[in-house]
C-alpha cells in the first residue's frame, strides 16, 4: 500500500491495523547518539491513547511501546529505529452488521472501491488508531529538537461543537479532559458532551498547536515550502477537514498595513504570518490550527447501501469517540515535530555550513 510513509530524511513508516495483534512504526533517519528509552515516548502515547475519561472511547488500550531496534546501551544507533504497539483490547465483533454496507462519512465505500476489499473492524488500516505510532514516532523527533535547538510544542482545543472555548492559561490544559486552556468552563463542556453520547451523535472541534524556539531557516520557497507540509501533514490527521497557519483565514479580512509582520531592530511587531515566510521558517513560534470533522461513527441511524447497491440502515456499535478532536492535540504536536524534524535535517544537510553576517531576530508571540 503507498501512502504508509511520511517525510525524507527523517521518515516514518507507519504498520498495522485497528483490530491486528499490533501497529508501530519504523523510523528511518533518527541522527545517532540521541539518548532513546521507552520512558521518553510513552508520556506522549499516555496523552493519546483511549479511555482516558467518559468523553472518549473507552477502548481499554495501555497503548505500551516498546523499541525493537535502532537503540544500543541507551542511545540511537542511525540505524532505523522500530516502534511496535500491541492491540490489546480489540472487539471485532461490533462490526459483524457492516460486512455488507458502508458507514456515512467513513472510509468505508472508498476504501472497498479502491482496493476491492476491506477490513470493517475499527476500520483497519483507515482507523486514527494508527495515529499512535506517529505519536510515538513525534515524541522522538521532540527530543532531538529540544537537546539540538530547545523548540517545543504546544497544542489546546479552542472550540468543541458550537462552543467556543476562551484561553485562560496553559496551564490548564493538562487539567481536563479536552486539553483546552481554560479552568472555568469545564463542566459546561463535560455536559455537552454527555448530551451528544446520550443523543447517539457526535461533533468537530478546533485544536491549536505552537512549536517554540524555532530555527529560522527551515523550508525551501517553492514545493517544499515549510507551512505546505504543515498542511499536508495535519491534512494527514483523520478526520482532519481543515488547516490554518497564522492568521489563516482571518487574512481575507486583513489590510496589508495589518497583515504583514513588521520588522524591529528588538523582532518581529507581530505573526500573522504564523512563524513561516516564502515557505522558510521565520524563527517565530509556528502557529497552526485544524479544524477536525464531527465523528463519522455514531449510534443514530443513518441511510446507506450494501454492497449490491440497495438502500440499507447504518447503525455503529461499539465503543468510539463522540469527539475525536478530544484526543487530536497530541497527534498535532506530533505531526508538527515530524515536519520539523525532517526539515531541520535537510537544512543542515544542505545550508550547514551557511553564515551571515546579520543576528536573527525573533519577535516570539504577538
Amino acid at each position: 500500500m503507498a501512502g504508509s510513509s511520511f517525510g525524507e530524511l527523517f521518515r516514518v513508516t507507519n504498520f498495522g491495523e485497528s483490530h491486528g495483534p499490533a501497529i508501530g512504526c519504523v523510523i528511518d533517519g533518527c541522527p545517532p547518539g540521541l539518548e532513546l528509552s521507552e520512558a521518553d515516548i510513552q508520556p506522549e502515547l499516555d496523552r493519546r491513547r483511549p479511555g482516558t475519561s467518559r468523553h472518549v472511547t473507552q477502548r481499554n488500550e495501555p497503548d505500551a511501546v516498546e523499541i525493537l531496534s535502532g537503540v544500543f546501551e541507551g542511545r540511537t544507533t542511525g540505524t532505523p529505529i522500530c516502534l511496535l504497539i500491541r492491540n490489546a483490547d480489540q472487539r471485532s465483533k461490533d462490526y459483524g452488521n457492516l460486512l455488507g454496507t458502508f458507514r456515512p462519512g467513513h472510509a468505508d465505500y472508498t476504501y472497498h472501491q479502491k482496493y476491492g476489499l476491506r477490513d470493517p473492524r475499527g476500520g483497519g488500516r483507515s482507523s486514527a488508531r494508527l495515529t499512535a505510532p506517529m505519536v510515538g514516532a513525534g515524541a522522538v523527533a521532540r527530543k532531538w529538537l529540544k537537546q539540538t535547538y530547545g523548540t517545543t510544542f504546544t497544542g489546546w482545543m479552542t472550540q468543541i461543537g458550537e462552543i467556543e472555548i476562551p484561553f485562560e492559561g496553559e496551564e490548564h490544559i493538562g487539567s481536563n479532559p479536552f486539553f483546552a486552556a481554560n479552568a472555568s468552563d469545564i463542566a459546561r463542556l463535560e455536559a455537552y458532551m454527555d448530551g451528544l453520547r446520550k443523543a447517539g451523535d457526535s461533533c468537530g472541534a478546533r485544536v491549536r498547536v505552537e512549536a517554540r524556539g524555532v530555527p529560522v531557516g527551515l523550508g525551501e520557497p517553492l514545493f517544499d515550502k515549510l507551512d505546505a507540509d504543515i498542511a499536508y501533514a495535519m491534512m494527514g490527521i483523520n478526520a482532519v477537514k481543515g488547516v490554518e497557519i497564522g492568521a489563516g483565514f482571518a487574512s481575507v479580512a486583513q489590510r496589508g498595513t495589518t497583515h504583514g509582520d513588521e520588522l524591529t531592530p528588538q523582532g518581529f511587531a507581530g505573526n500573522n504570518a504564523g512563524g513561516v515566510l516564502g515557505g522558510i521558517s521565520t524563527g517565530q513560534d509556528i502557529v497552526v490550527s485544524i479544524a477536525i470533522k464531527p465523528t463519522s461513527s455514531i449510534r443514530s441511524p443513518r441511510r446507506s447501501v450494501g454492497l449490491d447497491g440497495q438502500p440499507s440502515v447504518v447503525e455503529t456499535f461499539g465503543r468510539h469517540d463522540p469527539c475525536v478532536g478530544i484526543r487530536a492535540t497530541p497527534i498535532a504536536e506530533a505531526m508538527l515535530a515530524l515536519v520539523l524534524m525532517d526539515h531541520a535535517l535537510r537544512h543542515r544537510a544542505q545550508c550547514g555550513d551557511v553564515r551571515v553576517d546579520m543576528a536573527p531576530i525573533t519577535g516570539r508571540r504577538a
